[in-house]
């Protein structure tokens, strides 16, 4: 027999309404004791509630932006296992700092971890000060990382560096030294002893750290860290990398320097999106990799490009790539690394589309012009763009730039390569002129005589596989663009009515988009819309 459990966010100190900004898990997920599952985030903390048992989601009691305080319902969970029978990670085997008996000149301020609650052999994971370095009141000094919290440890006085008493590694609590400060000047030491807890728990498997109750972090004792006083400091890092328990796990588990990647999300805190943009675009520079083991600056440990005689294996030939291939490749590679791009999927039923598209060829057949699928969906994707203005947009920096015109890109197949000529002004022209316009473009791009200004001002791409054949794909979108559209081959399918099952003429849509500008909902809309527009073509002319 099954019980269900309610987690509660645990004794936080006096952190009150603090939003949620990350919610880890869904319902129907199995979850293990401690294991995270929100991320809260005040202006001074981000925390991680861990569960405090082990179960199915039943139900969540939260969503994004919800404020929470101690005491509030996180999840349901629906235990079936006791969380007692979660086993403990073993003992921490690294060399833990000690306290001792430290003689020091009547100048010399010692500096040491202050109260951080029920916390004990906290791994040290960043040193910000080095012997010589001048530092002030409140200055982040070390950052320590347990399985559950990140914790700045910041000077009690001000002073000069005159030793540091840790490294990296050491395991340190309540008491442990950290550095010995001089007197320097007029910088009169300040008496404050303060934690600031700049960043919530990672929960990475921390080796050398034993697991520990739900965290008591000791709000009561967080001041925060004066960024000014560390900027003006030469050779000491500003703040510390600012990203939540389950985002540092999986930068570490990539192997990813959490230090060298820009966060994108709310106080420039970091997101999964962010550490798979850092890896992709580390990996999309093979050449770097190639000449030695990527390490240190770029964040990844990288084992060099393989460097294979692929003549001993067999009789090879060795082919240049096109120049069109070698410009595809660069801006390829560069959208593909640089864009957090999600691919959706739509079927549109076409039957009726498609013998329309016949008939109006039978009708026009002395004048040799034949109507594509293709004319169709342009008239239908400009009536999406004006409909969902965003996908008509381009990002500039913080800004994005909405645009009034229609240019559409098609992806052309030709020998040497794709190229993408435009349709300027689709919203102005009817589809026999579109289905013109197209099959000049395509000639000209097979004979490699396509002009500059022909490839240029594209506000949306269509990228169409389905005479080759395909179901779906995931298309890369034309940077500055920020969706291209997919289609692939159509097919008969049978579809249930409600009473029967109808033979339909089923297209694939496949709708790439940026999601920096797009989300999945609207994403999806559009996606439906351009489905809705074929099945039924009369509704472009509304």
């Amino acid at each position: 027999m099954t019980n269900l459990l309610e987690i509660k966010v645990p004794d936080i100190g006096d952190y009150k309404d603090i939003p949620v900004i990350e919610i880890h898990v869904k319902v129907g997920d199995t979850v293990k004791a401690e294991q995270s599952i929100v991320t809260l985030e005040s202006d001074k903390a981000t925390m991680d509630v861990p569960s405090s048992g082990a179960g199915v989601v039943k139900e969540l009691r939260v969503k994004l932006g919800d404020n929470v305080s101690e005491g509030t319902v996180v999840l349901v969970l629906e235990e079936l296992v006791s969380s007692s029978t979660i086993e403990a990670t073993p003992k921490a085997t690294n060399s833990v700092a000690p306290t001792p008996s430290i003689a020091v000149s009547p100048q010399a301020t010692v500096v040491s971890v202050p109260d951080i609650g029920d916390y004990k052999e906290i791994p040290v994971i960043e040193i910000h000060v080095k012997v010589g370095d001048v530092v002030k009141a409140e200055q982040s000094l070390i950052t320590l990382e347990s399985d559950k919290a990140t914790m700045d440890v910041p000077s009690s006085a001000s002073g000069v560096v005159k030793e540091v008493k840790v490294k990296l590694g050491d395991l340190v609590s309540e008491g442990s030294v950290v550095v010995l400060l001089e007197a320097s000047g007029s910088l009169i030491p300040a008496v404050t002893q303060a934690i600031t807890t700049a960043q919530s728990a990672v929960s990475s498997p921390a080796p050398t750290v034993a697991p520990t109750p739900v965290p008591q972090v000791p709000v009561s004792s967080v001041a925060q860290q004066s960024a000014t006083s560390v900027t003006s400091m030469p050779d000491v890092r500003a703040t510390i990398s600012h990203a939540s328990p389950t985002v540092r796990k999986y930068a570490r588990e990539l192997g990813a320097d959490i230090s060298q990647i820009k966060g994108t999300g709310p106080k420039g805190r970091i997101t999964q999106e962010d550490v798979r943009i850092f890896i992709k675009q580390i990996l999309s520079a093979p050449k770097t990799a190639a000449a030695a083991p990527v390490s240190g600056g770029s964040g990844l440990n990288l084992l060099p490009w393989p460097k294979v005689d692929f003549k001993k294996f067999g009789e090879i030939e060795t082919k240049p790539l096109s120049r069109i291939q070698k410009i595809s490749a660069a801006n390829l590679s560069r959208n593909w690394a640089m864009i957090p791009a999600v691919t959706y999927h739509e079927d549109a039923d076409i039957t009726l589309l498609e013998s329309f598209r016949v008939e109006t060829n039978k009708l026009n057949e002395k004048s040799g012009l034949k109507v594509t699928l293709l004319a169709f969906l342009m008239k239908a994707c400009v009536q999406a763009l004006k409909k969902y203005p965003e996908f008509n947009s381009s990002l500039d920096g913080d800004e994005l730039i909405l645009k009034k015109y229609f240019h559409l890109g098609f992806a052309a197949d030709t020998p040497n390569g794709l190229v993408v000529p435009v349709i300027k002004d689709v919203d102005k022209k009817g589809v026999m002129q579109i289905a013109q316009e197209t099959s000049e473009l395509a000639k000209l791009a097979r004979d490699g005589k396509l002009k500059p200004d022909q490839m240029q001002g594209a506000c949306f791409t269509i990228s169409s596989v389905g005479g080759i054949g395909g179901t779906y794909f995931a298309p890369i979108i034309n940077a500055p663009e920020v969706a291209i559209l997919g289609v692939s081959k159509a097919a008969m399918k049978p579809i249930w009515d409600g009473k029967q099952f109808n033979p339909k003429l089923i297209c694939p849509l496949s709708l790439t988009a940026d999601h920096r500008v797009i989300d999945g909902a609207l994403a999806t809309r559009f996606n439906a819309y351009i489905a809705e527009l074929l099945s039924d073509f009369r509704r472009v002319t509304l």
